[in-house]
């Protein structure tokens, strides 16, 4: 393990520096720099195999990295000037009403895509290979699918929208 604490100490400094830029603060970097020692440490005699130490240590180090910044979702509050005004919201969410009747009129295959994967949530791939389908075909399927159902809603319940093109009107369905 002498081999570690070589590399260790010829390297520290240097990767510290690299992970507190990189970093909001140097508690995070700090943890980074020990999660970086521990996996080294798990490598035993085989570190001392590496041939060149600072580049395995900087490749797990940004590896480890991007680890945990995946794993954080950092969220900001809109400010209120863009918020959603609540009659937008209430329009475009009572239009689902016509949605059980519309999906009705559609092909099976259109219904299908789009139950399976817009309301179920299925993914495409999933979708793809439980159809026989390849993924492109199953995403061309369900463009197509989404555009006749807008068609289809906007004739049937009759959708107006506004000058931004959002919703601003309709006649339910049911």
């Amino acid at each position: 393990m002498n081999c570690l604490t070589t590399a260790w100490a010829a390297h520290k400094g240097e990767l510290h520096n690299w992970a507190r830029r990189r970093l909001s603060n140097a508690a995070e970097a700090d943890d980074l720099m020990q999660d970086l020692f521990l996996k080294a440490l798990r490598q035993g005699e085989r570190f001392c195999s590496v041939h060149n130490a600072r580049a395995w240590l900087f490749e797990v180090a940004r590896n480890t990295l991007a680890d945990q910044l995946r794993v954080v979702r950092e969220t900001v509050d809109l400010p209120e000037d863009l918020a959603t005004p609540a009659d937008e919201t209430d329009t475009v969410d009572s239009l689902t009403s016509c949605l059980p009747r519309v999906l009705l009129e559609l092909s099976d295959e259109d219904r299908d895509a789009i139950t399976q994967c817009d309301l179920q949530g299925i993914p495409q791939a999933q979708f793809a290979a439980a159809r026989g389908l390849s993924l492109s075909a199953a995403k061309s399927r369900l463009q197509r699918a989404r555009l006749r159902l807008k068609e289809r809603m906007t004739q049937a319940c009759q959708v107006q929208l506004d000058d931004a093109g959002r919703v601003a009107d309709f006649v339910p369905r049911h």
